[in-house]
Formats: C-alpha cells, structure tokens, sequence
C-alpha cells in the first residue's frame, strides 16, 4: 500500500496582513458546503460521502433530505469491513476520488472510526468495527486510495462519538486508558500513517469537556503528539461557542451561519477576549488546505464507462464482504453453494429484501444510487432452476399478513431449497437515533418458523447495519449468510456467493452477542442526564466477552468458507530494533474450491502487571489459495498495537517480558501461537510521601534502607518485618508511617529515602 500526500502550496504569505476580519472569515463557510473565497485563497468544496459522494443539488441539508447528484453507493463501513481487505478498500477511496474530481469537490467527509462501543448505536453502520486496529487499518487503507486521487478526507468523528441519543451535547466519561487504547486509537495510527487533509470535530463532549472547545484533544493530542498538520473543521452545526473553539484549534467552523461568529471573533480579538495569532493561524491552515486542494484538481468525468466500471468494483466490494455465519445439511452435505447442492425442483425465494435491496443507511451518508442490483433478478439469471417469489411480510410495521404469510409457505413447501431475506428497514436503523433491542421484527421471525417447519432446506439472508439478535435464526436455519449493507452492488455479490461463483471470505468485525444484557454497555448506555460513563473500560467488544468467558452467537473474526484451511507452525522473532514483532505462519486449502482466508493475530501478555484484555488484535493478513496449495503468510505487529498506556507517566509504554501471539481465524478459533521476548522499557516512576510502602519496597536500592527506618517503627529492625506484616503494610502512604510509628519514624528520615530512591 502506498503512502502519498499530494503536492500542495503550504505557502501563507499575506494572510497576516489581511484584515482581521477577512481572518476570521477563513474560519467560516460560505454556505453549508463550501468555503469562502477571500482575497487570493480559493473556495473549496466539502461533501458527504463515506461509501458514495452525496452532492446536493438545490436544497441542502445534513441529514440526506433533499436530492443529490447520481454516484456509485459502495458498501457502508459496516459492511466494506467485512472483507478485512485494505487492497480492496483503497480502490474504493481511489474510485470515489474520481467521482469527487468528476462534480468539482476538494473534501470528502469520511471515514468513520469511531468504535462500535454499544451494538444499538444509531450510526453503526458508518463505522467499521468494535476494534481500534481493524478500524485503523481499514481507515488508512481508504484515506490512502482517497487522497492519491487529490481528494481530502475528513477523519471523523473524533472523538468519542458512540452514540446518536442527545449526541450533539453528552459527555462521554471515559478514563485515561480506555480513552487512549481504544477510542484515540485508530484515529492516531490513520493521522500518522495516511496524514488526513482534515479531521473533523465531533458534537459530544469528552469528560464533560464539548471537543470543540477541548484543547487538549484538538491541539495537545492531535497535533502536539500526531503532528497532524491539518485543518480541523466542525460537524455540520457542532460548533456552540466559536471563541473557545478558536482557542482550542478548531479551524473551521461549517456550515456559514451568515457571518454571526466572524463579527464575534473580531469583537472578542478588540477587546482581548481571544488572541489574534489564534485567529491568524486557523486562516493559515485554511488557506494552506484551499490550495493544496486546489493544486490536486484533475480533469475527470463520470462517464458511462466510470460508471460501469465503479459499479463492477462496488459488485466485487460487496461478494468480498458477504460473511458465511452457518452452513450446515440435514443430509450431511452443505446447503450452499445452492448451484452445488443438488437442486432438482424451484428455489423459493423469499422477503421483500429479495425484491427491493437494503443497500445503505440513513441520514447524512445516504447516497443516490446509479443503479441497484436485485439479489432476486440476479438469482433468476443465475439459477437453472425455477425460481418463485413471495413477499411474505411488510417492512412498513404493520405487522403479521396472514395471506403473505400463507402464500410463503406454500412456495417453501414445493421447492427444494428456500432462501429467506430477512432484516432491518430503514426506519429501524439511522443517524439521529438509537436502537432500543436487538431483534428482529417478530413477522419475520415468524415467517421463518413456518417456513422450517415444511421445508428442511432454508438458508437465510440477512440484510442490517447494526448486529442482531441470531439465537432463533440460528437454532432454525441450517444455512445463514449476513450480507450487513452491501451498497448499491449488493443484490449481484449475494447472488454470487449463493451460487458459488464467489467463494464467501469476509469475516465478522462486530461480535453477535448471545443476549443484549451480555454487552459490555448494557448498563451504561446511552446514560442520563447528559451524561454517559463508559464503565466497561478497556473490555469493548471481543475483549468484554472473552474477559468475562461468555457464550456468544458469532465471535469477532468469524466467517465460513466453501473450502477448507489448515495452519502449519507458527513462527515469530522481535523486530530489529526491538519495538515489534514478526509472524509467519503456513496456510493450506485443504478443501476442494479456491479460496481466501483471513489470518489473525492476537496478542495476550500474560505475565503483564497491567490490567488487559485476554487477546487483543494486533495484525492480520490474507492469502487467497487453489486446492492443495500452501503459502507462508507474514503478518507485522507495530509497537503501537502492544503498548499500553501508562497512567502513572502519561504516555504509552511498550512493556517488557514475554508476549505471545495467537494465530487464527477468528478470534475464538485459535490455530497455532508463539513466544516472543520484548526487550520493552522500564517505567520508572517517582516515589512521593504519597506512594505507598509496597511501591518503595518495589526499588531494589531503597529496601535495606527502608529497613532501617521500620526498625524505628517495629523496635526490631528490617528482620522483624513478618512476611504477613509486610503485606498488610504495603497500601499504607509513607507519611502515613509518621504517625502509625509514633513519630517514631521522622518526615526527615522519609524525605532522605526518598531522595536516595529517586536519584
């Protein structure tokens, strides 16, 4: 993968000597979707688009309202990260830079990293997964394949925005590490790697601080420790209070609120309120960032050619990330590939999700489609077989229909094998509100329980951005395919993989839980009164459920293939210079069909004195192999994916001692492991009258003094400590030992300790 930021003109000669007031008019937008145009710095244009570009025209708004201009919908994050492809999600940055070129755009806002803490989070479906490495990876992979196209991402939404319930003013409470190792995560690794032409600020607020006024986030984090030298630019309406925001390195505010905040900056620089360099800098990064955008444009057009040809891609984007749950056979033989499986008589296809595609989400990403792809057509032409069709059920709510229903059944009973759509509809799932269950509307459930009970062979199809409840699915199709939301290609890349002229290889990036009460947010989501405490700490997701030994439906990682894989024996050694680690493993299809597998690599340090999860992933990789063919697959762990962040010193510390490295496919099907000794750093922390005996008694060269100084205590010196008393001891403060010793031991004598420990 390649790592390219395209030319620009970082040159600002002249800003400072524009008037204040122009200055503080960088800071604004034009309108909702463009930047000012003020003296020689260009106006440049900013849209949605995450999975497709969403160029209005005529009406504007944030919530994909009003109309927007044709383009190629690719699989929403919750769906593209399936294929755990970062090839493949490159070609799709690259594709949608073409098509931000072709209608005259300069910022496409995306990606979305944010961590999937809670699965009834409204806008699941932008983001791609409950793992900051998976969500890291994926989103440098797409920032990469964007800006190469002289394109702009806008990394989002940072930070912490977990949620949809009062999301434009809850405070997420969240302590230092989880904060850091999982939330921050992501974001560091794609501003590092693929250095982003902005980042976008997020509506909530972090420890009761509103990110928009959060210095520490926006200037001490971002770009003090990430060097981000960008513009940081406001969420459609996020900004309340532009002074501060100013002051904490935001950039640019959007949408324009009609030069209210500009006369206000100006003001408040008058009077001493807001320093004038502070106003002066946010206009140097928007000049700087106007014209590299500028300097990138490219003559391109979306043609009919780009338009077949982007759709072909968003086909194959979809097939890639289809995930095989279940593929079970009453006869003993697999039900799918349904063209393999010995179909004599009709196919029953069934849901209206067959007919009508659910294809993306809702709200500000909804995309409008150059054309939809119909898993039902395609499987028509796909299949030698007869191929009926019943509805079965509504997706409006109205509930059971009894004729529908009826007339299901009947075509279950006569085929020889039922494929059954079910899923989410569009109102169920969105940006602006959250999910309350996790469950399938019970007419389908329904449906499903008739339609098994006359025909043995069911596969389901399932069609959602967020996870579901699979418990009853599960216990009734032998067969289960989830198809998330695929984009616009997503009919085809079904009907692909259900016929076998794709082989499935994408893999879960969300754990399906066994039960909502079982997530690792059940009790603290989505909080009250304005707040919300992210108690389960580091234990997100996978971490949660393997910490606690719970059942789950699906595991992370999780997905099926038509062939087979085996692993050889894991090999693994340090880095050069000590800070990594380096995997090979040998992978075999054993089985009768091409096929990709995805490798995993989670890491556990078991003999840490840190608190951690289990297994954490930690790299991973892919190998696509004809029957009977074997290859070494190398998978490189970055120090920065086996740090830990250290409270105490406030940074990240990569700990020394013995690692070990699980190889497998998914993250509860573990193949094979290895030990690997990192060197890693002593953290040394110094001792105050506040640290505690047991952390002096952890300083080898204070031991024998701190003897001496009980002695005084105890009337019998060091030797007389008992192993129990030393124990019972160790959680009391040093200057606590004053008046426990009876003065007996002086702050004299302590403060001498403590200059020897620490010197």
């Amino acid at each position: 993968m390649t790592h390219h930021t395209p030319s620009t003109t970082d040159d600002t000669t002249g800003i400072a000597a524009l008037s204040l007031a122009d200055r503080a008019g960088l800071g604004s937008g034009r309108n909702f979707w463009q930047t000012k145009d003020i003296g020689d710095v260009p106006s440049i244009t900013l849209t949605d688009g995450p999975h497709g570009l969403r160029k209005q025209t005529g009406g504007v708004d944030h919530l994909g309202l009003s109309s927007s201009v044709p383009a190629t919908c690719f699989p929403p994050a919750a769906g593209l990260s399936q294929s755990w492809d970062p090839g493949l999600v490159e070609r799709v940055g690259a594709a949608l830079a073409e098509e931000a070129q072709a209608e005259d755009v300069q910022v496409l806002l995306g990606p979305g990293v944010n961590i999937k803490r809670s699965p009834l989070g409204g806008r699941n479906f932008e983001y791609y997964s409950e793992d900051p490495h998976l969500a890291g990876a994926l989103g440098t992979a797409w920032v990469t394949g964007l800006q190469d196209g002289g394109v702009g991402a806008s990394l989002k939404h940072f930070a912490l925005n977990n949620q949809e319930h009062d999301r434009m003013r809850a405070s997420s409470d969240v302590d230092p590490r989880p904060l850091r190792e999982i939330y921050l995560r992501a974001f560091r690794k794609i501003v590092e790697d693929a250095r982003p032409w902005t980042v976008m600020c997020s509506y909530n607020a972090v420890n009761g601080v509103p990110v928009r006024h959060s210095r520490e986030l926006l200037t001490d984090i971002l770009r003090g420790e990430w060097s981000f030298d960008g513009v940081v630019v406001s969420d459609w309406g996020a900004v309340g209070g532009r002074l501060r925001s100013v002051a904490a390195g935001l950039d640019l505010q959007m949408p324009s609120d009609g030069g209210t905040a500009d006369a206000e900056v100006v003001t408040a620089v008058s009077n001493g309120q807001l320093d004038e360099d502070a106003v002066t800098v946010a206009a140097e990064r928007v000049t700087a960032l106007a014209r590299r955008a500028t300097a990138a444009r490219r003559e391109t057009s979306f043609d009919d050619e780009t338009v077949e040809k982007h759709h072909a891609l968003a086909r194959e984007a979809a097939a890639r990330s289809v995930v095989l749950l279940k593929n079970d056979g009453a006869d003993g033989r697999h039900i799918l590939p349904i063209a393999a499986s010995g179909v004599t008589g009709s196919v029953a296809v069934i849901g209206p999700f067959a007919e009508t595609p659910r294809y993306q989400g809702g709200g500000s990403s909804h995309v409008n489609p150059t054309r939809i792809d119909s898993p039902l057509e395609l499987l028509k032409e796909r299949l030698a077989a007869p191929v009926t069709y019943a509805a079965g059920f509504t997706t409006d709510g109205s509930g059971r229909d009894s004729g529908l229903l009826a007339e299901a059944v009947e075509d279950a009973a006569n085929a020889d094998i039922a494929v059954v759509f079910l899923g989410l509809s569009p109102d169920q799932e969105s940006e602006g509100f959250d999910r309350t269950d996790l469950s399938l509307p019970p007419e389908q459930l329904g449906l499903l329980r008739a339609v098994r009970a006359v025909q043995e062979r069911v596969v389901v199809v399932l069609s959602h951005g967020g996870a579901l409840d699979l418990g009853e699915v599960s216990d009734l199709a032998p067969a289960i395919l989830d198809a998330n939301l695929l984009g616009q290609g997503g009919g085809a890349g079904i009907a692909d993989v259900l016929t076998g002229e794709v082989n499935p290889s994408g893999k879960l990036t969300e754990t399906l839980p066994a039960r909502l009460a079982d997530t690792p947010a059940y009790l603290d989501f989505p909080g009250e009164h304005g707040h919300v405490r992210y108690s389960e700490g580091l234990f997100v997701g996978y971490r949660w459920y393997d910490a606690r030994n719970l059942r789950v439906a699906y595991p992370f990682g999780h997905g099926l293939s038509y062939t087979t894989f085996e692993y050889d024996e894991v090999f693994g050694q340090p880095d050069d210079d000590g800070d990594g680690i380096t995997v090979t493993v040998g992978v075999s299809n054993t089985g009768r069909r091409a096929g990709r597998e995805v490798v995993q690599a989670y890491v556990s340090v078991p003999d840490s004195d840190q608190v951690r999860a289990p297994r954490v992933l930690a790299g991973f990789g892919s190998v696509t192999l004809e029957p009977g063919e074997r290859e070494e697959i190398e998978i490189h762990l970055d120090r920065r994916d086996l740090e830990y962040w250290d409270v105490r010193v406030g940074r990240f510390v990569l700990e020394p001692g013995r690692y070990v490295v699980h190889l497998g496919s998914s993250s509860r099907d573990l193949r094979g492991s290895v030990e690997v000794d990192l060197e890693g750093e002593e953290v040394h922390v110094p001792l105050t009258l506040e640290s505690t005996l047991g952390e002096a008694l952890a300083v080898p060269a204070v031991v024998d003094a701190l003897g001496d100084v009980l002695g005084g205590m105890t009337g019998d010196g060091g030797d007389g400590l008992g192993v129990d008393m030393v124990k019972m001891m160790a959680s009391i403060p040093l200057d606590r030992i004053i008046t426990f010793s009876g003065g007996a031991v002086t702050r004299e004598q302590l403060e001498e300790l403590l200059e020897k420990a620490n010197s």
